[in-house]
C-alpha cells in the first residue's frame, strides 16, 4: 500500500483533564500516514485522484482547535475515523502529540497513536459471489 505522511502539524487546542488546560489552550502536534493506492493519482497526474495533503492538514487543524476532549486518545481517534470518512484512504496511523502535558517531572513529549482501516463490506471477500 502506497502513503501520504505528514508529520508536525500544529495548532492550538484546549483537550485536558484540567480546567487550566481548557482555558488557556495548549499546542498539539499532529502526524499522520496515510495508505492509499497511487494507481489512479500516477496515471491521471491529477491531485482529485488522490487524498489532498494540504485538504488533510487544514482538517487535522480544524480538529485540534475544534471541540474540547479529556484524552489525547479520543483526539487521535477522532483524526483517524474523520480522516477515513472524508478521504479516499484505506487506512490511517494518527499520533497526537502533547508537548506541553502538565507533567510534574521532565520529559520531551508525550504522545499516543492510533491505526484504523475500512473495514471490507460484508460479502466483498475476494471469491465471493454478489
Amino acid at each position: 500500500m502506497d502513503r501520504i505522511t505528514l508529520t508536525g502539524v500544529t495548532a492550538v487546542g484546549h483537550h485536558g483533564v484540567f480546567d487550566f488546560e481548557r482555558r488557556e489552550g495548549q499546542p498539539f502536534v499532529v502526524d499522520a500516514v496515510l495508505y492509499l493506492d497511487f494507481a489512479a493519482a500516477a496515471q491521471s497526474d491529477d491531485v482529485k485522484d488522490t487524498a489532498h495533503y494540504g485538504e488533510v492538514a487544514q482538517r487535522i487543524t480544524e480538529w485540534i482547535s475544534g471541540e474540547p476532549l479529556n484524552l489525547i486518545e479520543a483526539l487521535a481517534v477522532r483524526i483517524a475515523e474523520g480522516l477515513l470518512t472524508e478521504f479516499p484512504l484505506q487506512a490511517v496511523d494518527i499520533t497526537v502529540h502533547k508537548p506541553q502535558a502538565p507533567i510534574e517531572v521532565p520529559f520531551g513529549d508525550v504522545a499516543v497513536t492510533v491505526h484504523r482501516s475500512r473495514v471490507p463490506a460484508v460479502g466483498s471477500l475476494s471469491g465471493e459471489q454478489a
